[in-house]
């Protein structure tokens, strides 16, 4: 990045948007990527991954000069590592001795075991600093309970198919903003390909809603009436190409990635 004023700052989810569901493949948004970083533009990506793992996929894609968002939104990353959030949880987990398994419960091959990630995958993914993966072993009643205790210190909690995930809270669109607080762009794009995108989507002067037929998707959504969220006919990277490719095209828009 320069000291030059930022004309466009793109935010995209990772998983089954910028990279392929089953394959993870990439090639066919590279060319986009490459278009993009030529001029100037910064590409933050937004996932639930941690630090450790999406420092791999920076490197992968050629961003690693971009600051991303980890953990689902409970932090930015910015190629440093702190720990402190990581551990007041586990304290606190400590302290209530409930029937939650966290992945700081497990070795790597028991995060693999529960997440059908690889031992080395696995490994990245116990690098944690602001959030605590884990399994709810009890009942709901206890549940409730488990929930409470936590509030009280802070902690939030949210599922996410079968793992419930410990923060101090923090969002994809919170951190969204930060960065545009931060950065100044000029234009904001976001991309998305499931219901947890709709916020970071909401957000931003422009979203595209990249084809998912292995999930839930997105419903329709306000601003697609007028064009200011558009839809691809592709799948993962493909669809991100498309759709990038599509919005700049436009006449409001055609400087945006060539300053």
């Amino acid at each position: 990045m320069t000291g030059d004023p930022l004309r466009l700052l793109v935010f995209t989810d990772l998983d089954g948007t910028l990279l392929d569901h089953e394959t993870y493949d990439y090639a066919p948004a590279l060319p986009m990527l490459a278009r993009l970083r030529d001029r100037g533009a910064v590409v933050v990506l937004a996932s639930s991954k941690t630090g450790a793992e999406i420092a791999e996929w920076q490197d992968r894609l050629g961003l690693s000069d971009c600051p991303a968002i980890v953990e689902n939104g409970a932090a930015l990353y910015d190629g440093t590592f702190d720990d402190r959030d990581y551990r007041r949880i586990r304290a606190v987990l400590a302290t209530l001795d409930a029937p939650f398994r966290g992945f700081g419960d497990m070795d790597a091959a028991g995060v693999a075991a529960v997440t059908g990630l690889s031992p080395e995958a696995a490994g990245k993914a116990r690098t944690r600093a602001h959030s605590e993966p884990g399994l709810w072993l009890g009942t709901e009643a206890q549940l409730d309970g488990f929930l409470s205790a936590l509030g009280e210190q802070g902690i939030h909690a949210r599922r996410g198919g079968r793992f419930l995930t410990l923060s101090f809270g923090g969002t994809k669109a919170a951190q969204m903003q930060a960065l545009i607080d931060r950065l100044a762009p000029e234009v904001t794009v976001a991309l998305g390909d499931a219901p947890n995108d709709a916020e970071m989507l909401a957000r931003a002067d422009y979203g595209i809603v990249v084809r998912n037929d292995h999930g839930p998707g997105l419903p329709p959504l306000p601003g697609e009436e007028t064009g200011r969220i558009l839809r691809t006919r592709a799948e993962g990277p493909a669809g991100w190409g498309e759709g990038m490719t599509a919005l700049l095209a436009r006449p409001e828009l055609a400087g945006a990635a060539d300053g």
